[in-house]
């Protein structure tokens, strides 16, 4: 999926956009990884009946394969970044 992307720039950008979006409701980082995921199987499925790459992988139907890796993935290259926390201070009272 991710290098059917880099051949076709609309999609990429969709797919920038919508992690971009994603990382910025207010889920933590677990539960945006998992509605992604879940938009990526959908986004498969649908994809699958017009792009022969992915025809060829769900041949028949394929049952549900976790795309949770992608999901991670996607979010580390496209997410925003989560704000640094202060290191705790070593003062000594």
């Amino acid at each position: 999926m991710f290098n059917y992307w880099q051949a076709q720039p609309d999609e990429l950008n969709h797919w920038k956009t919508k992690v971009e979006a994603v990382t910025k409701a207010s889920l933590g980082p677990g539960e945006v990884a998992r509605s992604l995921e879940r938009d990526l199987w959908d986004y498969f499925v649908e994809r699958s009946q017009h792009v022969a790459v992915f025809r060829d992988l769900n041949a028949g139907s394929v049952r549900r394969v976790s795309l949770l890796n992608l999901a991670e993935y996607v979010l580390r290259l496209w997410g925003q970044l989560p704000k640094s926390r202060k290191p705790p201070s070593n003062t000594l009272s």
